[in-house]
Parts: structure tokens; C-alpha cells; sequence
């Protein structure tokens, strides 16, 4: 093993982070308002309603513009792969390559090629071809997020392919094993159906603000009467999707669970914290409490994680030092097995290259005893595998409470919405302003948990972040970080003055 430049490792960590944090502010409300947009319309070509027409035409402008700068940060973070993580793109290009291949062939010239007659095709084509257009670019937008989030979902969960010792690269045995992996399917679901409550809380900001300027009154109650009822579906289909994606990281990203459920000491019966304020002093195995004060649901996570109150789940310290009642193997011996797997296939090599048969035979078999361990041997102590955990631990609870606030107020819009006296609910539309700002925050956070949670691994278990990275010199990386940073503040503010400037305009200006 060659030595790690930590200074690129971390670099080059946070400038990834900083594209997919940008373009995650985009990406939710692509997602969610191209269907908004599609149930606009809808209604228009259904009761002839020019009304209707203009409203859907008001917010797919703002769709447009959201759509515009997601794209032009959506090709950089793609690009990064192979400047920033070559090592990784390597080794997993084979796999990962694939759904991306896919997204920009079939997903992405699907939306593009109706995206111009949504935009542009108004009196020029039929009315049912107009509206058959608008919901193409809606399935193609949310086909693109599919092809990505299996992608990431293979990342969490590397499944169909098999290691070839003699490239050094995973390679794809089954795709479809891929494509259906309940990781990525858990992923897909969740995150548009988080998506979806995005938009929601976009249409509820925007709509509250008219409301309570007296401005366009008619096509805000409108639009919020749909949007709460699209908000709410979307609220229930999130819970459970939520649920099903705690359920996997229980199976097969134990530690995760126990980061975002800041759970130290594993146990039969274990408790889910409903709300909890960390120990910051607190580390693993130093006997500590990991929390000042906390209420707990009882035997919650057991049956969030495992669907039965007593079923055992294993904490931090069971997954890093080991638990031989549960059958848990600690990381110390992980680390060992993986240095051995690390070596064998370094001694496979020569002994091939050296022509020598019998001992590149002797070296595989030892390999192969060991290749399952082989991401653990670059990790310098058990340590090492543990991820932040009290970063996952909030951000995982603000995701919730956030998620259970816009449930709640989408069902109080669409109970006002249907007796038509939202905008006497002066006490209520401040919440609407700033709803989609929260949502913004529960969607990031939700992301955090997601990646953040799974460190120090690039593809869990098996290549961590470390291992994965470019041969480049630290100071480029730290360059292009801030020539990113500078880059996309200017898009994002642009992006929000064009939005303020056309959401002045109204309806008119669409």
C-alpha cells in the first residue's frame, strides 16, 4: 500500500461535497415541480380553463430556470469522477459507469428532446401532445434520478459483480441484480417521494407570499389545493419509504443505523430516541452515557430495524471491537484479514509477472480466503471505521422532524384550501414563506445522513475514501475548490434573482 495524502483525501472530499451540495439544491425541486407542472396542465386540457393555462405556464418558467442550473452542476459532479476519485473510477468504472451510461442516453434525451416542446410547443402543437410532452419531461427527470440513485445505491450496497485479481477492478456478473437491489430501490423511492414534498413547499412559499400581498389570489389558492394534496400523498409515501430505507441500513449497514440513531451499546430491545441531546465528550468504549438528556420510544429501534421488539441490535462498539454472542467480527480482526488480502494480491501479481505458476496459485487461494476484508485493510485502526457520528445523529433527526412539520401543514392547507378560507389564515401563511426553506434544510440533511453515515467508505466495506482518490497534488484540488465555490454562489445567485424577478412578474410575466 502506498502512503495517503490525507491534505488530498480531504480535499478533494470537500470539493465533491460542495458540487453535490450545490446541485442537491436544485435537483429535489426538478423532481417534484415538473410533476406539479404535469397535474397543472392536466386540469387545464381537462376543463379548457385558460386560468389553469397560465398558472401551469407560471410555474413551469420557474421549472425551467431550477432545471437550467441543475444540469450545468450536474455535469461537473460528474466530471469529478474522473479528475478527483480515477482510483475509484477504475476500479468500479465497469459497475458504476453502467446507470450513469444509461441515465444520459435514455433518461436524459428523453427529458431534453420534450423539455423544448414544453417549453416552446404552446399553440404550436396539439393541446394533448403539449400535455404528453410536459409528462415526458416529468418521468424523464425522475428516470435520471433512478439510473443515479442506483448508482449510489450500489456504492451503499455492492452487489452483482465479482473482484478480478488480475485487473485489480470490480467487475458487473448481473445486472439486474444491480438495477434491483433493495438499497436502490429503498433510495429511488425515498428521495423522490422527499422530493416531491420540496416542490410542495416551493408552491406553498411562493403561493402564501401572494396570499398575503393580496396578489394573484386566485391562482395561489390553486395551486395550493393541488400541491397539498400531491403534498400529502408524497408526506405518507415518504414515511414509509423512510422506514424501508432504515429497515436495509439494518441489514446491511449496521454501523450507519447505530451513527444516525446514536446508538454506542447494542442491545435486545433497544430503544429509539425520539429526541436526545449528545454527549459531545462521548467515544467509543470510554463508558460515558452518549447522552445529556434524551425520551425514548422502548424497543423502538428493534422493531424499526429488525420488525421485532426484542430482536438485538448491534451499537457502535459491538460493530467496531466485535460480539461473539451475535456473531459480530470485531474491525481489529477485519483490519488484519484485509492487510493479509492487500498483500497476497500484491504477491499474486509478481509471482504471475515473475511467471512463477505454483506461487501465483498459492497467493490467490490465500487471497480469495481474505478478499471480502480486502477495503478494511486500508483502514490504520478500528477507529478508523466509525463515521461522525453525532453529525449523522442530527442531521438524521432534523430530516424527521422537519418531514413530520410539512405533513402537518399540508394537511391544514388542503383543509383550508377545500373550505376556501386559506387566505384569511394570517397566523398560518408565514409558515407556507418559509416552508420551502426547511425543506431545503431536511433535504440536505437527508443527504448528509446518507453519505456521511457510510464513511470512511467509498463503496462499503470495500474501497474506503482514502483508497479512492486521484494521483494529484493537494493544492490543485484546493484551487478548483474554490474556483467551484465562487462559481456556483454566482449561479445560485443568479438563479435567485432571475426566480425573484419572474415571481414579481406573476402570472403574467410566464
Amino acid at each position: 500500500m502506498g502512503e495517503i495524502d490525507l491534505a488530498l483525501v480531504n480535499w478533494s472530499r470537500a470539493q465533491f461535497a460542495l458540487t453535490a451540495m450545490y446541485h442537491w439544491l436544485f435537483v429535489p425541486l426538478t423532481l417534484g415541480l415538473s410533476f406539479l407542472c404535469a397535474f397543472f396542465e392536466t386540469i387545464y386540457v381537462k376543463t379548457g380553463n385558460e386560468e389553469w393555462k397560465h398558472l401551469t405556464r407560471f410555474w413551469m418558467t420557474l421549472f425551467g430556470i431550477n432545471f437550467a442550473i441543475g444540469v450545468a452542476t450536474g455535469i461537473i459532479l460528474e466530471f469529478e469522477f474522473g479528475t478527483n476519485w480515477s482510483n475509484y473510477s477504475w476500479m468500479v468504472g465497469d459497475i458504476f459507469g453502467a446507470p450513469l451510461a444509461i441515465e444520459g442516453i435514455v433518461a436524459f434525451f428523453l427529458e431534453a428532446t420534450f423539455f423544448a416542446v414544453m417549453f416552446f410547443g404552446w399553440d404550436r402543437v396539439s393541446k394533448g401532445f403539449h400535455l404528453f410532452s410536459t409528462w415526458m419531461v416529468a418521468v424523464g427527470s425522475n428516470l435520471s434520478a433512478l439510473w443515479i440513485l442506483v448508482a449510489n445505491g450500489w456504492m451503499q450496497y455492492p452487489t452483482g459483480m465479482a473482484f478480478n485479481p488480475d485487473t485489480v477492478r470490480f467487475e458487473m456478473q448481473n445486472f439486474w441484480e444491480v438495477l434491483f437491489s433493495p438499497v436502490a430501490i429503498a433510495k429511488f423511492t425515498h428521495t423522490t417521494s422527499t422530493s416531491f414534498l420540496v416542490a410542495v413547499m416551493f408552491v406553498f412559499a411562493i403561493s402564501s407570499y401572494y396570499l398575503i400581498k393580496g396578489r394573484h389570489v386566485e391562482m395561489a389558492k390553486r395551486s395550493i389545493l393541488v400541491a397539498s394534496v400531491f403534498g400529502l400523498i408524497s408526506f405518507f409515501y415518504a414515511g414509509l419509504t423512510g422506514d424501508e430505507s432504515a429497515f436495509n441500513n439494518a441489514r446491511v449497514q449496521p454501523m450507519k443505523l447505530a451513527a444516525y440513531e446514536g446508538l454506542f451499546e447494542g442491545s435486545e430491545g433497544a430503544d429509539l430516541v425520539a429526541f436526545g441531546i449528545m454527549n459531545p465528550n462521548k467515544t467509543v468504549g470510554d463508558g460515558q452515557d452518549p447522552f445529556l438528556f434524551e425520551v425514548a420510544i422502548p424497543k423502538g429501534l428493534s422493531l424499526l430495524g429488525k420488525r421485532e421488539f426484542n430482536a438485538f441490535v448491534p451499537g457502535v462498539y459491538d460493530l467496531v471491537n466485535g460480539n461473539a454472542e451475535q456473531n459480530i467480527v470485531g474491525y481489529d480482526v477485519k483490519i488484519k484479514r484485509g492487510k493479509q488480502a492487500i498483500t497476497d494480491l500484491s504477491a499474486y501479481k509478481d509471482a504471475k509477472k515473475a511467471g512463477d505458476a505454483a506461487a501465483a496459485e498459492v497467493s490467490l487461494a490465500r487471497f480469495i480466503d481474505n478478499k471480502d476484508y480486502m477495503g478494511f485493510g486500508y483502514l490504520e485502526k478500528p477507529a478508523d471505521g466509525v463515521p461522525p457520528v453525532q453529525m449523522s445523529y442530527y442531521s438524521f433527526h432534523i430530516m424527521v422532524y422537519l418531514a413530520v412539520f410539512f405533513g402537518f401543514l399540508c394537511l391544514a392547507y388542503l383543509v383550508y384550501g377545500i373550505k376556501d378560507t386559506i387566505e384569511q389564515k394570517r397566523w398560518l401563511l408565514p409558515l407556507g414563506v418559509i416552508s420551502f426553506f426547511l425543506a431545503m434544510i431536511a433535504s440536505q440533511a437527508g443527504w448528509i445522513v446518507a453519505e456521511v453515515g457510510r464513511q470512511p467508505w467509498a463503496i462499503q466495506n470495500m474501497l474506503p475514501v482514502g483508497a479512492a482518490t486521484s494521483n494529484l497534488d493537494a493544492g490543485n484540488v484546493m484551487t478548483t475548490f474554490w474556483m467551484f465555490a465562487g462559481l456556483f454562489t454566482l449561479l445560485l445567485l443568479a438563479e435567485i434573482k432571475i426566480m425573484l424577478n419572474q415571481i414579481k412578474k406573476g402570472p403574467e410575466g410566464a
